[in-house]
């Protein structure tokens, strides 16, 4: 499972390798049918901005970029494309209000665009030593960053400002920190190995908010916030999304 995300009330799933987005109703967790992106070849994550009403799915494949879906699969357009020497992979996304945030694997940086024309708006620069997994925009413009420290040797969050500046750091130990969500309190939410981590808008631990034992011991591999539902959505390992009504409304 390598995306998940919901619109109105519909669920969207990507799994790699595959090119289509799988839809699920939200409410009797039928399938829906599927749609088909035909030149999609290795998506790695997708977000739903509400305000475009659009997808936006992260494709690994060489020169695809980010597509850019409607929710009935009627307007499909490859959006954002960089050339085979861009040092810029796009893998990981986020949305936040009308802003798309784009991490990429490669290269120390990220880059926000606006969802409606895709401009770009931004690019953040980060340390040397970050090499960035996912990252999200917090409710005052910073952003959340989850990302292997390449000098450490070993997985770190922290909240850097519009220069890439670290203005702080979760202090605590993490295995695999592959994902984040925020909500619009700034909660941070953090899928972290075999749990899932809450931490506060100071980077600070309030507790493991999903254990392994509630993952049925599958891996977290993507969060999705569900505010108006107070629902939190989790692709899991298994080629499965798991929901939890765990969120403050």
């Amino acid at each position: 499972m390598y995306g998940v995300t919901q619109l109105d009330d519909i669920v969207y799933v990507v799994c790699r390798s595959s090119w289509t987005i799988a839809r699920f109703n939200t409410t009797t967790h039928q399938r829906l049918r599927s749609i088909r992106v035909k030149d999609m070849r290795d998506p790695w994550d997708i977000a739903a901005c509400t305000r475009t009403a659009r997808l936006y799915v992260a494709d690994l494949a060489a020169e695809c970029g980010v597509w850019r879906v409607s929710p009935d699969g009627a307007d499909i357009q490859r959006w954002l494309t960089w050339s085979r020497s861009d040092t810029f992979t796009p893998s990981a996304l986020s949305v936040t209000s009308s802003r798309l945030l784009v991490t990429s694997h490669i290269g120390s940086q990220l880059r926000q665009f606006d969802t409606a024309g895709g401009d770009e708006l931004r690019r953040v620069p980060l340390p040397d030593y970050m090499d960035p997994v996912h990252a999200v925009e917090s409710p005052t413009g910073t952003f959340v960053v989850a990302y292997r420290n390449t000098q450490l040797h070993q997985y770190q969050v922290s909240e850097v400002n519009t220069e890439g500046q670290v203005l702080r750091q979760f202090s605590g130990s993490l295995g695999w920190p592959v994902h984040i969500a925020i909500d619009s309190q700034g909660h941070i939410l953090v899928a972290d190995a075999d749990s899932i981590l809450l931490l506060d808008a100071q980077l600070a631990l309030r507790r493991v908010m999903i254990d392994e034992h509630w993952l049925n011991d599958e891996l977290p591999l993507r969060l999705c916030c569900v505010e108006q539902s107070g629902q939190l959505l989790v692709g899991l390992t298994g080629y499965s999304v798991a929901v939890f009504d765990v969120l403050q409304r």
